[in-house]
């Protein structure tokens, strides 16, 4: 675990998906940020909702990162690094565009909902009707509006839509407390067409 004491607050401008995120969070809340990357969103938490915050990222860039700001992280591989976290350890654990990277997600979203009193995914939807005009006419796999990577582009990303992820839940029992849709920084309406219209959809778990 790499910790170090708290800076004052620096002011951190969040993409929009998560402010709607930190929506979710309620003051004073233990929370655990999976693929945590630079750290603005717990840092973010830490300032204004006083929440007592921590992180797990892979990379050594998103590791300093993390640091400069203060926010205590952990290095290594969630495959193996929730194993260390007892039962109801934290009141939410959070994955925010990251579930697309890992390989076994119904694992993961199992020990976050173990080591968690609920679960925030993210991820961006590749189901966006730009997605599928894109593929459609240029017959090459889409890059998400959230995502811009290439398909050969490391870590390599799997595409899932909402749909996708709702069958998942289904499948796995996984209750979705809350879903919210966003087109950029706006949010639509939940049924009316949000696999299609989304470019970025958040689900609280339970």
């Amino acid at each position: 675990m790499t910790t170090i004491s708290s800076n004052p607050a620096e002011t951190t401008a969040l993409r929009f998906d998560l402010l709607t995120v930190a929506e979710f969070i309620q003051p004073k809340e233990k929370v655990l940020d999976l693929g945590c990357g630079d750290g603005a969103l717990l840092r973010y938490l830490i300032d204004r909702k006083g929440v007592k915050g921590r992180g797990v990222e892979l990379s050594e860039e998103g590791v300093l990162a993390c640091v400069r700001r203060g926010v205590s992280v952990r290095q290594g591989n969630l495959q193996e690094g929730l194993g260390d976290y007892p039962d109801h350890s934290f009141d939410t654990v959070i994955l925010s565009f990251t579930i697309p990277y890992i390989n076994d997600p119904a694992f993961i979203i199992g020990e976050m909902l173990r080591v968690g009193s609920r679960a925030i995914v993210s991820f961006p939807n590749w189901g966006n009707w730009r997605c599928r005009l894109s593929f459609l006419f240029t017959g090459r796999m889409p890059v998400a509006a959230e995502l811009p990577q290439a398909w050969d582009s490391a870590p390599r990303a799997r595409p899932l839509t909402v749909r996708d992820f709702e069958e998942f839940c289904l499948r796995h029992r996984i209750r979705i407390a809350r879903k919210i849709s966003l087109q950029g920084a706006q949010r639509i309406a939940a049924q009316l067409g949000e696999n299609m219209r989304s470019t970025t959809a958040i689900f609280e778990l339970r």
